[in-house]
């Protein structure tokens, strides 16, 4: 029997679209207002943000050779298992399947159809069916071939950029028609006065901001569904991620000459908020539109490149192994794509997804800095000079660094959440023994 592998059918403009649709979500439209808390200032808020761009593009370029050496469908996984085994891939996977992709599914959902359930008025109660339907519809177009699934992500992609550019331009062009909507906070913010403060302020404010930036990895997932991946996939990844640098800068540039810092910092939508400066009621309903599209495309995107994944995992004897079998005919993981949209619905479904996302924040960044750290164990085995990182080692180890600092500020923001996130990982661990126990009897290794 001829065995079904990936339709390598995806270029460079597919790509970038994949690394822009799986970075900007909902977190630009809501991470800014937390990050001025935080920080004070307008020129820190905005030092914030660039910090998290240039921490992004460094992550591009590692993962971008990560790409060359091994352009397999799984991405992370596959990296983490060839430098340091199964156990930790496993882990990420785990992560992955259970809270990391599944709850951030069932997170945007809910936003994305909240956001659309207000826009159509149709009153409270909508946005759970409407965030099923989306789940549902998304998770079928990515079933039915890449392709498809693609082609979806890169329209909702292009529209939502479309929406942001709207925005940037009415508040750099524009002079002010409406007041400030939003209510003063209780407390004014307060600025950090000295060295150390700035250094503490930054490292509460790079948490929002990393995750809002979080994403371009994900890309490394769908490799062998890229044209000549060891080219492209490097492309798309610098090329993605300059665009949503660029796009966020000039949104928080935005965001700060519409509603000032403390204005920001007051704002629990400051999309919104800044386009009824410029341009009333109807400025608000656009960027409304804007949000639910940037959404559901994330949630595309989401969708078609975490299920490689888990088919990868599959693969190697260490998750169900109908969820390693690409359909013949779409050439797609159908039954990992159904198994994740089942617990993302359950997750939703129960209502504990935002409060999981919150545990396993960190759990991202212990799998980032890991799979920087991959790759000088993949360097020294595969002993090639080809396609070496960019400032290697040293953006290899400030990406690391950065890493560290985001894990230390989000135990020092809310350690409970920390320790409730390693024990979601913990429970991984017989979950593993398991498994690999069942490939050690079946024969099976990995690939």
């Amino acid at each position: 029997m001829t065995q079904v592998r990936y339709a390598a059918r995806l270029g460079t403009f597919s790509g970038t679209m994949l690394v822009v649709g799986g970075i900007i979500g909902s977190g630009i439209f809501l991470s800014p207002s937390v990050v001025a808390q935080r920080v004070g200032t307008a020129p820190l808020t905005l030092a914030a943000w660039g910090l998290g761009a240039v921490v992004a593009i460094l992550g591009g370029f590692v993962y971008a050779e990560l790409g060359r050496r091994r352009p397999q469908a799984g991405g992370t996984y596959v990296y983490l298992r060839d430098a340091f085994g199964t156990f930790p891939a496993f882990l990420y996977g785990w992560a992955l399947f259970l809270i990391m992709a599944t709850g951030a599914m069932a997170a945007v959902a809910m936003t994305g159809a909240n956001y659309l359930a207000e826009l159509l008025q149709l009153g409270d109660g909508a946005g759970r069916p409407i965030a099923i339907a989306l789940i549902v519809v998304l998770t079928v177009l990515n079933v039915l071939g890449v392709g498809i699934g693609a082609t979806t992500g890169n329209v909702l992609t292009l529209l939502k950029l479309a929406a942001i550019a709207v925005l940037v331009v009415a508040a750099l062009v524009l002079s002010p028609q409406h007041a400030l909507p939003v209510a003063p906070l209780a407390a004014p913010i307060e600025a950090p006065h000295d060295v150390w403060s700035v250094v503490v302020a930054m490292g509460g404010a790079l948490v929002p901001v990393l995750f809002s930036f979080g994403g371009w990895q994900q890309t490394n997932a769908v490799a062998e569904e890229l044209v000549d991946p060891a080219r492209t996939l490097p492309r798309a990844l610098i090329f993605g991620v300059l665009i949503v640098a660029a796009t966020y800068l000039l949104v928080n540039v935005a965001y700060l000459r519409a509603l000032g810092v403390e204005g920001l910092a007051a704002s629990r939508a400051p999309a919104a908020d800044t386009m009824f400066v410029y341009l009333g009621p109807a400025g608000r309903t656009l960027i409304t539109c804007g949000i639910v599209t940037s959404t559901i495309g994330f949630l595309s995107m989401v969708i078609l490149m975490s299920a490689r994944v888990y088919q990868a995992m599959a693969a190697d004897g260490l998750f169900f192994r109908r969820m390693a079998r690409l359909h013949p005919s779409w050439q797609t993981p159908v039954d990992a794509l159904v198994a994740q949209g089942v617990v993302a619905l359950l997750l939703l479904l129960s209502g504990t997804y935002g409060q999981l996302l919150d545990y396993v924040v960190f759990a991202d960044w212990i799998f980032f800095g890991s799979t920087a750290a991959s790759l000088f164990v993949l360097r020294a085995r595969d002993r090639s000079p080809d396609g070496r990182a960019q400032l290697h080692p040293l953006g290899i180890l400030t990406f690391i660094a950065a890493a560290v600092y985001v894990l230390v500020g989000s135990v020092q923001s809310n350690p409970g959440n920390a320790a409730r996130g390693a024990g979601l990982l913990v429970l991984g661990i017989p979950v593993y023994l398991y498994w690999n126990r069942r490939r050690s009897r079946s024969g099976d290794v990995a690939t």
